[in-house]
This record gives structure tokens, C-alpha cells and sequence, in this order.
């Protein structure tokens, strides 16, 4: 198995009421990543995840698109120390 990363992702752009959290849950399951997703005040997305590396670029590439309704402008991922999630939430 794939040793685990864990990256922190901001998405900005249309992606807070369009469904993205609830998206992202479903993508990060089907990758079989953990950690959560959050809005943040400043109206962007924020993301930990937690994978291997081909299940993280994966959902990465799918962060830059989003759900149909959303519109991303940027997405950053940074890596971070891994944390051990069990799953992957809404918070």
C-alpha cells in the first residue's frame, strides 16, 4: 500500500453552496481518503485529506472542477504531517 499523505486544500471561487462539501464527501469515499472538509468565512473551501498519492491527486484533480453547479478559481494543496482519520466528514 501507498504510504499516507496528507495535504491541506483551500478551493476558492463559487463553492460554498452549490454542494461541494457534500461532493467531496462522496469523492474522498470513492478514493477511500479521510479527513474533512469545511467553509471557511472567507466564502472559499477548506480540505484535509489524507491518502495515498495516486488517491490524492485524484481528488485534487477533481477539486479543480468541483460539483456541475460550482465554479473554481483556484485550488492549493499543501502538504501536512499525516494525522491517522478514520474517515472523511463534514465539519
Amino acid at each position: 500500500m501507498d504510504e499516507k499523505l496528507r495535504y491541506e486544500i483551500r478551493v476558492t471561487g463559487r463553492v460554498q453552496g452549490v454542494g461541494f462539501r457534500w461532493s467531496a464527501v462522496k469523492e474522498a469515499q470513492n478514493r477511500n481518503i479521510t479527513g474533512y472538509v469545511k467553509n471557511l468565512p472567507d466564502g472559499s473551501v477548506y480540505i484535509e485529506a489524507e491518502g495515498g498519492k495516486e488517491q490524492l491527486n485524484s481528488f485534487i484533480e477533481w477539486c479543480r472542477k468541483g460539483p456541475e453547479s460550482s465554479s473554481v478559481e483556484s485550488v492549493n494543496a499543501d502538504p501536512l504531517a499525516p494525522a491517522s482519520y478514520k474517515y472523511f466528514r463534514i465539519k
